[in-house]
């Protein structure tokens, strides 16, 4: 009898629910500090998860999830370039 494999659960920084984590999209800081969007969960960095709908994004910039996540300030135009991406993408 095949062994149930355990789902991994990551956690909405806009939500703040536990999804799958091949649902979500993976936000990336690279070791340069660039933010980038990662569609496969297997850029290398320190990534944060957001459900992927413009709403969760916006609610993540809202109460400031991501700077959490990454313990750093993040800008404007980063938080426009990935809405950007999640609207192309999504």
């Amino acid at each position: 009898m095949p062994t149930k494999r355990k789902l991994p659960l990551r956690k909405c920084t806009g939500c703040q629910e536990l999804i799958d984590k091949r649902e979500m999209i993976r936000v990336v800081k690279d070791s340069s500090g660039e933010f980038s969007l990662d569609f496969t969960g297997k850029k290398p960095g320190r990534g944060a998860y957001v459900c992927p709908n413009i709403k969760c994004l916006t609610k993540a910039e809202e109460s400031r999830g991501l700077e959490r996540s990454f313990k750093s300030n993040i800008s404007k135009e980063i938080y426009e370039s990935l809405r950007n991406e999640l609207s192309k993408n999504g």
